[in-house]
């Protein structure tokens, strides 16, 4: 399944379709957000640093908001940071950052919200249901906390479970190909940078994911950065890192996290001119 493709057929829907025939795209823009909530969390200090907002994953999964989580967290790592600091500490760890964050409304809110990612994997009806309950009826305190049962990694079936998707050819009307649309993304990378986009260990693109999946990272990448090329000495993954946006689904998604995502030299990537 790709996602993006997913999206554009989406797009075709009757009751859709006549919302967007009409209309200019204008921008591109794709991201993985960190929906896992409270169970989720890494730790959130080291020595020097802390996270913050949604790179921690302090986002309300049941609301879709992270905006006022992030504003919140920022605060408390500031504080703890001050405190630091005027009584002549440095480069140790804020301990009081995730202390306070334990102690504030905003542990609060995750924890009410800590079941909902879990009771939806469990299917769009159940889930539902559950979520209702859990909200409704326990208002976000009932008695259990359910875990995540696998990391997303390690949902990918193996091609021979599966059948491909005979997806239709955009019409460049309402929908659209990948490369027209990264390129609306105002992507930009000095061309003599370092790829920021490394692999662990190059042979298991293609003795791996190719030989099990059929190379998903030509379909979860919203940007095409990955592709199969077949050539005389047989088939390679090609990285095409100038395209990336910066979502880091090949990070999260790759069976074998053998992508790893570094930030991009000079801070590279889309530019959103109409945000």
């Amino acid at each position: 399944m790709s996602p993006f493709e997913e999206f554009q057929r989406y797009k075709t829907h009757p009751s859709i379709r006549p919302f967007l025939e009409g209309g200019k795209r204008i921008s591109y823009g794709a991201r993985a957000i960190t929906a896992g909530g409270l169970q989720s969390l890494p730790r959130l200090v080291f020595p020097g640093g802390g996270l913050i907002g949604d790179n921690a994953g302090f986002l309300n999964a049941s609301r879709i908001k992270g905006s006022h989580a992030a504003i919140k967290s920022g605060m408390l790592a500031a504080e703890a940071a001050l405190d630091a600091l005027s009584v002549g500490r440095s480069g140790d760890e804020l301990t009081a950052y995730p202390d306070s964050f334990r102690s504030s409304w905003l542990y609060e809110e995750l924890h009410r919200a800590r079941n909902f990612k879990p009771w939806m994997s469990k299917g769009l009806y159940t889930g539902t249901a559950m979520v209702g309950i859990d909200q409704i009826v326990f208002g976000g305190k009932a008695p259990w906390t359910l875990h995540h049962d696998h990391a997303d990694n390690e949902t990918l079936k193996k091609k021979t479970e599966v059948r491909p998707i005979a997806y239709p050819k955009p019409d460049g009307i309402v929908t659209f190909d990948r490369l027209s649309s990264v390129f609306i993304s105002n992507t930009n990378h000095s061309e003599d940078q370092p790829v920021h986009l490394t692999l662990k260990d190059p042979g298991v693109p293609v003795n791996v994911n190719l030989a099990l999946y059929d190379a998903p990272e030509q379909r979860y990448c919203p940007a095409g950065v990955y592709e199969i090329v077949t050539e005389s000495s047989g088939p390679r993954l090609q990285i095409n890192a100038q395209n990336c946006v910066h979502c880091k689904t090949c990070d999260i998604k790759d069976p074998m996290q053998n992508i790893v995502w570094v930030a991009p030299e000079g801070g590279g990537g889309p530019n959103y001119p109409n945000m």
